[in-house]
């Protein structure tokens, strides 16, 4: 195998399904920093929406594009985001985690829009190979960090490793009218993961043991794919760089970290480059 640069990881705030069809401060933050860094040989995504009671790892050629949610225009349902599998991962990745067990799913999954929704800015040409991990729901939070900490041995291996969610995601609690808005309990939690991440971020997992956490994630499939990216900086012993930070209709953080940039993402990234666009999602939406 060739000498490859070491690679960074990311954490994107996804939000809503609409910013795969947005120009926003957050779709420009996104372009940037998959600007930036150096060409992967592949991309491993720890999506939000690949939360089942296994770990498992996308491990066909072609992986298809997933529409999984409801109530939105067809422009997003007509999205394909066409990257080819990279079906060997899958054992580079079971090698790297052991004793983990990590699975290879062959034909079940895909890229969901936890994946694409943000890939389609990042990577637009879909020309690099994309491997899905699962979150495994019925692991505590100490082991998604750990997981994430092993992972952290693909960066010489040209993977780049990315977990795309959001810090703060409580569907119950939206206000449609506070477009990039946050609520007090949002960013004060918000702010909190931040002072922990960018210091010490092999304490992430203590937030989800917080009595506040079930108001800011009441279920935890978003904030999980934060916890890899943390394991990573925990692992390189690095901190995290904020990227880009924010919020939308008053109960999502759009907050996105990278480590392990040679120049910090948030160099690159300028807060104020757009608004937030018009395009709200539907009130029925799922995201």
């Amino acid at each position: 195998m060739s000498a490859s640069p070491h690679m960074p990881a990311l954490f994107l705030g996804h939000g809503s399904p609409m910013n795969a069809l947005e120009r926003n401060r957050y779709s420009a933050a996104w372009r940037a920093v998959g600007a930036q860094v150096p060409r992967p040989r592949a991309i491993l995504m720890v999506s939000a929406h690949g939360y089942i009671n296994a770990t498992a790892v996308t491990a066909m050629a072609r992986p298809k594009t997933i529409h999984d949610f409801y109530g939105f225009p067809k422009a997003l349902f007509d999205v394909q985001y066409p990257a080819p599998g990279l079906p060997e991962l899958a054992e580079e990745v079971a090698d790297v985690v052991h004793p983990e067990y990590v699975g290879a799913d062959r034909d079940s999954w895909g890229l969901d829009h936890g994946t694409w929704s943000v890939l389609v800015h990042a990577f637009p040409d879909a020309d690099i190979p994309v491997v899905q991990l699962s979150i495994n729901a019925a692991k505590p939070p100490e082991y998604h960090l750990a997981l994430g900490a092993r992972l952290a041995a693909l960066r010489d291996r040209g993977v780049l490793v990315m977990g795309s969610g959001n810090v703060v995601h409580n569907l119950r609690a939206i206000d449609w009218n506070a477009k990039d808005e946050g609520f007090d309990w949002a960013r004060r939690f918000n702010k909190d993961a931040i002072a922990i991440a960018t210091s010490t971020p092999g304490n992430t997992p203590a937030l989800m043991h917080r009595q506040d956490f079930l108001q800011v994630a009441p279920t935890p499939e978003h904030f999980l794919p934060f916890l890899y990216v943390a394991g990573f900086g925990a692992e390189t012993n690095q901190p995290l760089d904020v990227v880009i930070d924010g919020y939308a209709y008053g109960s999502l953080s759009m907050t996105c970290f990278s480590v392990g940039m040679e120049q910090p993402a948030s160099q690159q990234v300028s807060a104020g480059a757009a608004d937030l666009g018009s395009n709200a999602p539907p009130e029925n939406a799922n995201i």
